[in-house]
């Protein structure tokens, strides 16, 4: 018997090292709507089911808890616009946000020379890169000067404006870097002020170490005292922002070695029970 499973154990370990995106079974909350009312629900049954409570509510509540989720609205600090240099450490979230641009904005819709398509779904500012279309948001255990990578298993994004089907996404990254989910996010039905969202959840143990945020197809640029916002749909340019991101309280990460002790602890059980049986 111990032969048989140490050639099982093999398999296992080599089946924990390869991509597991084909495994990977999510469960998918989305919508979109002309305002924040219409997706309401939606973005409240993601939450239900990621769990509660919101931990992210101080700055005194470091992980890793054991339950619940963390939230991040954009609506703390100082009004109108921020724009910080990345990396964009949220200690008390446990998120780190980078982007190949020039930098990450937070800020009001209506605090803008240039008239905007945005609006927010939890008042009153919203969020975005500069310069580029992605951000990366990369999970560890919150708390301050945490450097403890961390997973979660549920994600969700706010998203604004979005009017094209396509460019938008959301991509999901698990230990490793292995991918693990990706798709376009709802395009709004109204050509200004939308507002769509996507969750996502697993349920079968997939861990999440990073999500890959595209918004849009055109970049957000910064001049200094105003947005140059240049989104037209109809010539195929599509900008976007974010607002409120949701996802699981994140945990450590586990140990390859406890990976596959547990599942081979799992097939030398199954082994034995069967051999009894038979």
């Amino acid at each position: 018997m111990r032969t048989g499973c140490l050639a099982i154990i093999g398999a296992v370990v080599l089946a924990l090292m390869l991509p597991a995106a084909a495994q990977a079974s999510p469960v998918l909350f989305e919508a979109s709507g002309p305002n924040a009312a219409s997706i309401q629900a939606t973005v409240d049954g993601f939450r239900t089911a990621v769990g509660s409570p919101n931990n992210a509510t101080g700055l005194n509540n470091p992980g890793p808890l054991a339950s619940g989720r963390r939230e991040i609205n954009w609506n703390t600090g100082p009004q109108f616009l921020v724009l910080v240099r990345p990396p964009l450490r949220l200690e008390n979230a446990g998120a780190l946000l980078t982007t190949g641009g020039t930098g990450l904005l937070q800020f009001q819709p209506d605090f803008t020379l240039t008239p905007l398509g945005f609006s927010t779904f939890s008042p009153s500012k919203v969020f975005t890169p500069v310069g580029s279309n992605v951000t990366d948001v990369t999970f560890f255990i919150p708390g301050f000067g945490s450097l403890e990578p961390a997973t979660v298993f549920a994600f969700g994004a706010v998203f604004t404006d979005v009017d094209l089907l396509g460019p938008t996404m959301i991509e999901l990254f698990g230990p490793g870097d292995v991918p693990l989910f990706s798709q376009s996010v709802l395009a709004g039905p109204t050509p200004t002020g939308s507002q769509s969202f996507l969750g996502v959840l697993f349920n079968s143990g997939e861990l999440i170490t990073r999500a890959r945020i595209t918004t849009g197809n055109t970049p957000i640029f910064f001049t200094g005292s105003d947005i140059d916002n240049i989104d037209n749909p109809g010539g195929g340019v599509d900008v976007v922002a974010m607002d409120d991101f949701i996802y699981s309280e994140p945990q450590a990460v586990p140990e390859p070695s406890t990976l596959a002790l547990l599942a081979f602890g799992a097939v030398c059980t199954s082994i034995a029970r069967r051999r009894r049986n038979g």
